[in-house]
């Protein structure tokens, strides 16, 4: 190998070198200072519309992405005898409609579904062996998939009193009689603010929350 080829590949070691440094200060520092996950979900507050009494439902003035207010009415079911008023029950859009005018309905029945669009949140599921870093207050970055070329910010509100199996329909169990251990995950909720008309309930999320 003459002198130009062993300087030419002396240089590129060093660059490879350093690579692997700086990728490795890199990971170590964001380690450090934040925990990131893509295991988010965007939410929202959700209130059903129901019946309230069973009859033909004679008037239905919302449809899916109607804005509606608390207590306003908007609907009526007869029972044969008089009409009851079908009212919502919180300020939100309709997201889904599942109704329309002269079905029967039971008492009870969920006419539509509305959401409380104006305060969306995340709920991002954090591995056990972080949960100790999180504190109420910190500060998060947010994408989300359904609008990737954004990023919000948002702050961690609530932090989770139980792990996500806990809740499981059917719980972790074992015939054999021998046991895996599974790393646990618990729900933190963070807000979302200024979140845009393209982040819609259910989408998935990214969060990258400061340390």
């Amino acid at each position: 190998m003459n002198r130009s080829r062993l300087i030419v590949a002396n240089l590129i070691g060093i660059l490879v070198i350093c690579f692997f440094i700086a990728a490795g200060a890199y990971f170590y520092y964001e380690k450090a200072n934040f925990i990131k996950t893509d295991d988010a979900v965007v939410k929202a507050d959700l209130m059903p519309v129901v019946a309230p009494a069973q009859g033909v439902l004679t008037s239905w003035n919302i449809q899916d992405g109607t804005d509606v207010s608390d207590k306003n009415i908007v609907g009526g079911v007869s029972d044969g005898t008089k009409t009851i008023p079908v009212s919502a029950r919180m300020n939100g859009k309709v997201i889904q409609n599942g109704a329309r005018v002269n079905q029967v309905v039971q008492a009870g029945q969920v006419l539509a579904e509305e959401a409380d669009m104006d305060h969306l949140y995340i709920i991002a599921n954090i591995k056990e062996s972080r949960l100790k870093d999180i504190k109420v207050g910190q500060s998060v970055d947010i994408k989300v998939d359904g609008d990737s070329g954004a990023k919000f910010e948002g702050v961690v509100k609530e932090i989770g009193y139980a792990t996500n199996s806990v809740f499981s329909v059917l719980p972790q169990q074992s015939s054999t009689g021998s046991y895996t251990k599974v790393t646990q995950k618990i729900q933190v909720k963070i807000s979302i603010n200024q979140a845009s008309s393209r982040v819609l309930p259910g989408m998935n999320a990214e969060v990258k929350i400061s340390l």
